[in-house]
């Protein structure tokens, strides 16, 4: 992928004021020579790591014991150990900014507004860490909720970690299969719910499901039930060991925060696999290594400093929602939203972004894609002007959505292209303030993480696919799996491909200018012929096509090879004709190769997605072969995989 010209460059101006400029200054006297690029900082990060991480620690101010040493067994891929000596609260870290301004506004669709300042969310979170210690919560326990993006839920999980407990939750969608076969694993002591939430305008009560869940979590002594509906009184009293939050809260009053310091690889967070060919993997994390990892990608990459109102679209379920709390930690004011984001319609993003002087405007590419092909403008309706990042993840952006952040939304903006994943809690690769923004390219790989591009052999290319890479250790690798005494699926999850290298499961490719482009999943990669094709390709053409509004390909196996299908759902009032399917195919010969044209194109009415909007090939092309897919409940839409069943143009 090359193109002359980037879409967007930093001005002089930005680039003296990036964090980045000054952290490089910083790094440059560590190193003891000159870094006078973005690449040659990335070279040290990797080559020393021990100083590297030390100065992340002591530029972002880490609130701690940082302990003697930095770095042990630092070529052991997992156990690697940093900051053995540190301790630690990841609470403390959060919670360090006092004050009458905003540290969270919140947006429940159009149905609620709430706002809380440092000073009004540090005294819920002591008055909820006081009932947390008298209900018995110790350093170690799980505290789980099923709850809505809301000031609350950001105030529990800080009150559970203040003490050492570890925090996991998923969003009020899943249905009780789903928050079963999550929190089922991990035991938790506490649960933490809404009496229900809005969604598209709808008020969806969850008091029947929670009631469910929670007599199958026996370990459960305490169901806390948040009002968000109006009905929590209500909710509580037809479930087992429940009480509203309110009435548990009324004997608190506020008083100083007490944080226990712990090491920094005790665990904070558990966050569960997303995929559907198994129970949810329960990852651990930990509070340092994503502490750290966090502050290093907001100030340094996302270029997030005191004073910044900071967005993402994001649940509960989805570890996005983890890495924007993270933004308390630079004094950042969190813009939370829960509900549809095109209720009422499709510039309610937009006009919360001009009315809190949104600074940081994280979504999905799945979301600038819709936007897109709703015919919107916000460049045309909306002021924008205090946006200066518009990040995307979740999949890959396509370079046609690259050029409609810049001709649609806003042309003066860092477009960051972000991917890591649930597995590290956090980025791989990501954007870069200083450096310019190339079409269809995440700008580089992040400080402090050896990513490269590997062939099946295990060698480094340049220029072609291969399997993306982490080859040294790095702080916010998992602790390990939970229920996985002797690391088996921990190690066998991404270990077992290259010995001592981390094997993420992305297909990528290194640029020409030094970037990256993810062409999807490496284990949902075509292979007609052998030939390994990435799915991201044949989309970024065919979802340019007005008449296609979204597509999905698998790789089906026929006739002792591998055929590539493709399906499509269509814009309304469309039908897949002849003509349709030989402007499909030319389009994907022309825009990426013969190889890539599908054998079988096939119209679908709906197209099945994970609840962070990811589209799940792996799902269908089990369906389609005929095998049972596992744990549907990741699925936001379950019933469309029946869509995939039996289907006669694939018989033959």
């Amino acid at each position: 992928m090359s193109h002359d010209m980037p879409l967007w460059t930093p001005s002089s101006e930005r680039i003296g004021k990036a964090t980045l400029t000054a952290f490089t200054k910083a790094a440059a006297e560590r190193a003891g020579r000159p870094l006078a690029s973005y690449d040659a900082l990335h070279r040290w990060s990797v080559g020393d790591r021990a100083a590297f991480w030390d100065l992340v620690w002591d530029f972002c101010g880490v609130v701690g014991e940082k302990g003697e040493r930095i770095l042990v067994d630092g070529e052991k891929m997992p156990g690697a150990a940093f900051f053995p000596d540190a301790r630690l609260n990841f609470a403390e870290n959060l919670l360090r900014k006092t004050g009458t301004g905003d540290a969270i506004v919140f947006r429940g669709e159009d149905k609620v507004e709430k706002r809380l300042t440092w000073d009004e969310l540090a005294a819920l979170v002591s008055r909820l860490q006081q009932l947390f210690v008298s209900l018995g919560v110790k350093a170690g326990d799980r505290v789980a909720a099923m709850m809505p993006n809301m000031p609350e839920t950001a105030a529990a999980m800080l009150a559970a970690t203040s003490i050492g407990a570890v925090w996991s939750s998923c969003s009020p969608d899943f249905g009780a299969g789903g928050v079963l076969d999550r929190f089922g694993q991990i035991e938790p002591v506490l649960f933490i719910v809404p009496d229900g939430y809005w969604y598209a305008g709808k008020r969806i009560d969850v008091a029947a499901k929670v009631a469910e869940v929670a007599e199958k979590l026996p370990s459960v002594r305490r169901v806390l039930v948040i009002d968000y509906l109006g009905s929590a009184a209500e909710a509580a009293a037809g479930i087992g060991k429940a009480a509203t939050l309110a009435d548990a809260l009324a004997p608190f009053a506020p008083v100083p925060l007490a944080y226990e310091r712990l090491p920094f690889s005790h665990p904070a967070f558990i966050l569960f696999s997303s995929g559907t060919t198994g129970v949810p993997k329960c990852i651990v994390h930990s509070a340092g290594g994503t502490l750290l990892q966090h502050l290093k990608e907001h100030r340094l990459h996302a270029d997030v400093k005191d004073g910044d109102r900071f967005f993402y679209f994001t649940t509960c379920g989805w570890m996005m929602w983890n890495w924007l709390i993270s933004g308390l930690a630079s004094g950042a004011t969190l813009l939370l939203y829960d509900g549809s984001p095109f209720h009422p319609d499709g510039n309610v993003l937009f006009d919360y972004a001009d009315a809190e002087r949104m600074t940081y405007f994280g979504t999905s590419a799945k979301f600038i894609d819709s936007v897109r092909k709703a015919g919107l403008k916000p460049i045309e309706t909306h002021a924008l002007t205090s946006v200066r990042t518009i990040s995307s993840t979740g999949s890959p952006l396509s370079p046609e959505d690259f050029r409609f952040v810049y001709d649609g939304i806003r042309k003066d903006v860092h477009l960051a292209s972000i991917s890591g994943g649930t597995d590290i809690v956090s980025c791989f690769v990501l954007g870069v303030p200083t450096e310019p923004v190339w079409e269809g390219e995440i700008q580089g790989a992040g400080l402090g993480m050896a990513v490269d591009v590997w062939d099946d052999e295990g060698k480094p290319i340049r220029g072609e696919k291969g399997e993306l890479v982490c080859a040294k250790a790095f702080p916010c690798m998992p602790v390990g799996f939970w229920n996985d005494p002797d690391s088996r699926k921990y190690r066998g999850a991404y270990f077992e491909r290259f010995d001592n290298v981390w094997c993420h499961g992305d297909f990528a490719e290194w640029t020409g200018h030094g970037g990256i482009v993810i062409h999807g999943r490496s284990d949902a990669t075509l292979n007609p012929g052998g030939v390994r094709i990435g799915t991201a390709e044949i989309y970024n053409q065919v979802e340019q096509m007005p008449e296609i509004a979204e597509a999905l390909a698998i790789g089906q196996d026929f006739d002792n090879d591998v055929r590539v299908v493709l399906f499509v759902r269509l814009a309304p009032g469309v039908a897949l004709d002849e003509e349709l399917e030989k402007r499909i195919r030319t389009k994907i010969r022309t825009g990426a190769s013969p190889r890539h044209v599908p054998a079988r194109i096939v119209a679908v009415a709906d197209i099945p997605r994970t609840k962070s909007g990811k589209i799940t090939e792996l799902a269908v092309r089990e369906v389609v072969h005929g095998r049972a897919v596992k744990n549907k409940e990741a699925l936001a839409n379950p019933e469309a995989l029946e869509l995939f069943r039996d289907i006669p143009a694939l018989q033959n």
